[in-house]
């Protein structure tokens, strides 16, 4: 029997596209024989961003609590969410319903104790680099308080 699969996609900036993620995921399910049922997609929306300002991830999980499919596909972690915390509570209540994981950047299909295991290992590398992208942000804009320039409103 064919997996039933829906893709979550998403892209940070309205200038990005999420065709490559589209792309990919479909050759996956063409090549695995999985029936993709849905796609959710958040567009210009930031992986930082909760479960309430992200409607496409919000609509998966709700698909999720109706079992809707067996497993989600998603490019990579870091399309999920940026928090570890949000991505472990993630795959908790994913699992709880039957659901599983598979990421496809990172070869991750969390059907298999080492795949759920590498998850959680994931999701502290999405926080890290979370937290280096806001470093380097706090950085560029004390340089330009320095150089006497405005910032913020």
């Amino acid at each position: 029997m064919s997996k039933r699969v829906a893709f979550y996609i998403r892209v940070s900036t309205d200038g990005q596209t999420v065709a490559n993620q589209l792309r990919e995921l479909h050759a996956v399910a063409e090549r695995l024989g999985w029936h993709v049922v849905t796609v959710f997609e958040d567009a210009g929306i930031s992986g930082a961003k909760g479960r309430d300002q992200r409607p496409g991830f919000d609509a998966l999980m709700k698909g999720v609590t109706r079992r809707e499919f067996d497993l989600i596909a998603a490019w990579s972690v870091c399309r999920l969410g940026r928090s570890l915390q949000h991505l472990v509570g993630f795959l908790s209540e994913i699992n709880e319903r039957g659901v599983d994981l598979y990421l496809h950047q990172q070869g991750l299909d969390t059907s298999t104790p080492a795949g759920r295991a590498m998850f959680g290992m994931l999701g502290v590398f999405s926080e890290f680099e979370r937290a280096m992208i806001t470093d380097r942000i706090r950085s560029g804009v004390s340089r330009a308080r320095d150089q006497g320039k405005h910032c913020g409103l």
